[in-house]
This record gives structure tokens, sequence and C-alpha cells, in this order.
């Protein structure tokens, strides 16, 4: 018989997919951890931010594939550093890259792409709305 197998790790955490803007402390109960997070969003691109922020965060329940949620990921990381660098927004490379994000979302809000999850093609089209009256 095959039984499945457990594993046991014991030098740390085991992180089986994507981990950022965490902090971890293993083994440590002294441990005091800060974390500043800077970046402010330029003057007029707030609602653009809040907007980009939130589709990043439902973006795994649409159900894309992986390649497709990635470049949506992409685009949209490319948005927030825009809007939110230490410098004023370039008007240009801001348009380009919410075009980018509007066109990886395009097949979603279309229906085209295969797999995604049940209210996922009014959640895109209601995304690519949003992002067409911000920029």
């Amino acid at each position: 018989m095959n039984d499945p197998q457990q594993v046991h790790h014991y030098d740390g955490p085991v992180f089986n997919g994507g981990v950022s803007n965490s902090q971890f402390a293993w083994n440590n109960e002294t441990a005091t951890q800060n974390q500043q997070l800077n970046s402010t969003v330029a003057p007029g691109h707030e609602a653009l931010a809040t907007l980009v922020t939130e589709l990043l965060r439902q973006l795994p329940a649409a159900g894309l594939g992986d390649r497709e949620r990635e470049d949506a990921e992409s685009a949209a990381q490319d948005v927030l550093a825009e809007i939110s660098g230490p410098e004023s927004p370039e008007p240009g490379r801001l348009r380009r890259s919410v075009t980018m994000l509007k066109g990886a979302l395009a097949p979603v809000a279309t229906g085209l792409a295969a797999g995604t999850a049940v209210g996922a093609q009014e959640w895109a089209q209601s995304a690519i709305r949003g992002l067409t009256g911000l920029v």
C-alpha cells in the first residue's frame, strides 16, 4: 500500500507560494519587528491606487491561468509603482501600464478566458470600466 508520507521541516517555515510584505521570526520569543511602508500615492491618483490594490486582492479568485494572472499582476504592480514612486507619475508610462492591465483583463471580460470563476466576467468588465475612467 502507498501511504502518504509525512514530511517534517525542523529548520524553518516552508512556503509553497509567493510571500511578500511579510515578516517572520522563527523560533525566537524576543523578536521585535517593525515594518514601515512609506510609499505615498501621487496626488490625484488615490482612487486609481485603491482600485488597483483591490483588483490585486481579488485577482487570485478570478480563476485565471497562471500566465494570465502573472501578466495582470505585473501590469497592476507597474501601475502602483508609477503612481507611488519618488517622482511624479509620467503620464505616458502610466497610460501604457493601465492599458496593459486592461489588456490582461480583456479575455476575462469578454468571456474568452477558459476556467475563470463564476462572476469573473462581470468583475473584469467593472475593473476595466473603472480603470478607463481614472486615466
